[in-house]
Formats: C-alpha cells, structure tokens, sequence
C-alpha cells in the first residue's frame, strides 16, 4: 500500500529541505499532499530558482493555505503523518497553541489529534527561552521537533549530502525506507 504524506512548506529558510524532499517521495512512488504557506511562498522565490508553481507540481496534490474544508483539514483524511519543512516559528506557535487559522496548521493539528506522527523541521537561530517553550508545548502534545542539524559521520560532499541526511532522518520517523545517507556503523 503506498503511503500518503502531508507535506507543509513555511516561510522559515531552508525551504530546499522541503523541496528536495518532495523529489524524494515522488521518485519514491509516495502520495503527497502538499500545502504551501504564502511566506513559503515568497521563500522558495528568494531563495531558490523555483516557482512555487514548480513545487505544487511536484506534489500528487496540493492545496490553498487558506481551504479550511480541503481534504487534509479532517481527521476521516487518512495519512501516513505529516511534516513541516521547513517550520516557521510562526507555525510551531500555531500548532502549539492549535491556533488554526489556515489549512496547514488545522492537518498539522489534526494529525496531531488523530496520533499520527508529525515532524516539525523547526528552522531558526539562535532561539530564545519562548521558541523552546512552543517546541515543548508541541512535542507534549506529540509533535517530534526534528532540527536540520547536519551529521558529518557520513562524510557529505556536497551540500545535497547534508540536505539528505537531514531528509533521511525525517523519512526514518515516517516510517519511509531510504537510502539517502550511510548510517553509523555501515560500511
């Protein structure tokens, strides 16, 4: 059974995580639902070559932030989980506090309602005593909080090595086999 992932992009940096995991799961044969934050919007511009309308279409389906009755807004939407990647501060206070007050924040609470996993990509630094409250509302609630914080035992190369493995750590939580990086021990 293939799996069904929501996908949300913000507007924090590092918006190429969440690009390059989406070419990920389609070469992967993964259904993805994607939403699409406006500030994420104007990021995959400034940072990237992209167009958003590039990104949607890397995704089986994607939705507007602002469809409240789009299907990943109920809990009946059965998914895999959902990811945040990358996740603004904005977004973790949201979710924190389910605030939801556009789709990507009501399916990144309703999976938290449904016990389905969430993986919030939280991108900031340096953070203060209040960004790492909001991360502690969140995991309490059943958020894990996955940092792009790069390893370097595997040796990357390249910066698409180290995107990887930050991409590798997230697939490991949903579940999704890969083969994005060499894990310790392996040869």
């Amino acid at each position: 059974m293939t799996k069904r992932i929501v996908v949300g992009i913000t507007g924090a940096s590092g918006v190429i995580y969440g690009i390059k995991m989406l070419e990920q799961l389609r070469e992967m044969d993964v259904e993805t639902h994607l939403i699409i934050s406006e500030s994420g919007k104007k990021n995959i511009e400034i940072e990237t070559t992209f167009r958003p309308s590039e990104i949607a279409a890397l995704a089986t389906r994607c939705y507007d932030n602002q469809d409240m009755a789009a299907a990943p807004a109920s809990g009946s939407f059965l998914t895999d989980g959902m990811v945040v990647v990358p996740c603004s501060i904005r977004t973790l206070s949201g979710i924190a506090h389910s605030y939801n007050e556009n789709l990507l924040i009501r399916a990144a609470d309703v999976t938290l309602k449904e016990k389905r996993k969430l993986v919030l990509v939280v991108r900031e630094t340096p953070l203060h005593l209040g960004h790492i409250r909001i991360m502690e509302m969140a995991a309490m609630c059943g958020a894990l909080i996955l940092p792009p914080c790069p390893s370097f035992y595997h040796q990357p190369r390249t910066i698409d090595d180290i995107i990887h493995q930050t991409i590798g750590k997230i697939f490991d939580s949903l579940g999704i086999e890969h083969h994005l990086f060499r894990r310790w021990g392996e040869v």
